[in-house]
């Protein structure tokens, strides 16, 4: 195993993406002949066959798809080493690479990042995003893969060192006749007898809207599953339900977007995110900058909105 190469791994991902030697050739700029004995070598080298051989092309076998994730990940750190090492040629003194999930980047990351970048102390470091799913995220900053997160702390955060980022709240937005929508806040069960408009089974807030759901005893209706929180306001505006998504994203442009915010009333819709690390006797002299620096941001941020007094209701 330790004469695994980067060229023949990069053959293999090509033959398998493509199903095809011919074509992965093609993509290569190399002849088939090459590859298929780059291919025989490969599997002398593991002591298993990688493909099966079919009328219309190749398939990876059970080995095969062990080794493509595996493959997978060497050819994604060999591509980092080779952008850091252009970026150090380039005058880049640190580098610090950071994961985070879709929310936090909505919402106030890239501008506390910005402003971290524009100090005269800092312009020799770079800082890379990634926008990450939380399990992900938690995942890669355990393997070393990412030096810094930045997540909701429901994630599975254990074995990680935290440093609150800052904090945020869960709303519902509704078009403006919709009956939520003239209320000041709103219990979660209360939308349950609405269709939403949902992110992701995979993300962290449909897991909570899906437990909160379970615990009330009702079902949760989606008329739309969307990717981003922009496309969840483009379908409320178009009528096709409400949406749950941080009140932080979306207040800046409900006027402008033509939806009303009604921040829910539940506890658990009142989030802390928070920077997470592996150990912080490890993190590189401009990882620690930039962490002290999130610290600063969250202690200088306004601290989050009360709730609002419940709403009355007249007797029908």
């Amino acid at each position: 195993m330790r004469d695994l190469d980067l060229t023949s791994l990069r053959l293999f991902v090509a033959v398998c993406e493509t199903r095809n030697i011919a074509r992965a050739a093609e993509r290569q700029h190399i002849v088939a002949s090459a590859v298929s004995k780059r291919l025989a070598q490969l599997e002398a080298t593991v002591g298993a066959p990688l493909f099966e051989r079919r009328r219309r092309g190749v398939v990876p076998t059970p080995a095969g798809e062990i080794l493509l994730e595996h493959a997978r990940g060497m050819l994604a750190g060999a591509d980092r080493v080779a952008r850091d090492m252009a970026a150090y040629g380039r005058g880049v003194k640190g580098l610090v690479r950071m994961l985070a999930t879709v929310s936090t980047i909505a919402e106030f990351l890239p501008d506390d990042i910005a402003r971290f970048l524009q100090a005269p102390a800092h312009r020799e470091i770079r800082v890379d995003i990634e926008e990450a799913l939380s399990r992900d995220l938690v995942r890669a900053i355990r393997e070393g893969v990412a030096t810094l997160g930045v997540c909701w702390d429901a994630a599975d955060l254990e074995g990680l060192q935290t440093r609150t980022y800052r904090h945020d709240r869960l709303a519902i937005i509704a078009p403006p006749s919709h009956p939520l929508a003239r209320q000041a806040e709103c219990r979660f069960e209360e939308t349950l007898a609405c269709e939403h408009v949902g992110l992701p089974a995979s993300t962290a807030v449909h897991s909570m809207l899906a437990r909160a759901a379970a615990i009330a005893g009702r079902p949760l209706h989606y008329r739309a599953v969307v990717s981003t929180f922009d496309a969840s306001l483009r379908c409320v505006r178009a009528g096709l339900g409400i949406a749950v998504v941080p009140r932080e994203v979306a207040e800046p442009i409900a006027q402008t977007v033509g939806v009303r915010v009604v921040p829910l009333a539940d506890p658990w819709a009142h989030r802390r995110i928070v920077i997470c690390f592996r150990d912080e006797d490890s993190l590189s002299p401009a990882a620690r900058m930039l962490v002290e620096h999130l610290e600063a941001a969250s202690r200088a941020a306004p601290p989050p909105a009360a709730a609002a007094a419940p709403v009355r209701r007249r007797q029908r």
